[in-house]
């Protein structure tokens, strides 16, 4: 048996054990966010929705923080795994892997990180309407998801998908900090006709 840290050992066990329980209609639902949650599924869904924000709303700035927002999510998680660099779980040690992956990449989660900060973008897109309690809750209730799901396929530890919202709520926290210090000046430098920015938080 592979020697692993006690830590991981113990998670693993986690792993092993959903492994051993895969239920058809999970399965299908788990894969399915695998694959929606993904680099290019997820671009594709970046590039949609502030294409559909700037037809809708007539507004550069939304669709661009929108984009930023949204997209963060990876460069948080790409950041942290290359500073972590911890070992995903071992396909060979699962009893039925659904996605076998391998690498020194599974600190914390891509598709967790890129959920929160996606759900984060739609509520700042949402912030002031009726719907934002509604996005709010969907968005918490779809990271949640995809944090179990990343688990439930094998190719996370409990903890990485925890470390996730960590490494997402930080890069949201540097962004809107950015944001709502310097977003008014940089308009005004830049001569954009619009109102005053929006305090992202």
């Amino acid at each position: 048996m592979q020697s692993l840290p006690g830590e991981s050992a113990v998670e693993l066990g986690v792993d092993q054990d959903l492994s051993r329980h895969h239920v058809a209609v999970l399965t299908v639902a788990a894969m399915v966010l695998n694959v929606a949650f993904g680099p290019v599924f997820g671009l594709v869904a970046i590039v949609l929705i502030a294409l559909a924000v700037l037809l809708v709303r007539r507004s550069l700035v939304d669709a661009a923080t929108f984009g930023v927002l949204a997209a963060s999510g990876w460069v948080a998680s790409e950041f942290f795994k290359l500073l972590v660099r911890r070992d995903r779980p071992n396909p060979g040690m699962l009893f039925d892997p659904l996605a076998p992956e391998t690498g020194s990449d599974s600190l914390p989660s891509g598709h967790v990180s890129f959920a929160i900060t996606l759900a984060f973008a739609l509520y700042s897109l949402a912030r002031g309407t009726r719907w934002a309690r509604t996005v709010a809750a969907l968005g918490v209730a779809l990271a949640l998801v995809v944090a179990w799901s990343r688990v439930y396929i094998g190719v996370h530890y409990p903890s990485d998908v925890a470390a996730s919202f960590l490494a997402a709520g930080a890069v949201l926290m540097l962004l809107t900090g950015l944001w709502n210090r310097f977003a008014g000046r940089m308009f005004q430098l830049l001569r954009i006709n619009t109102a005053t920015p929006q305090q992202l938080s």
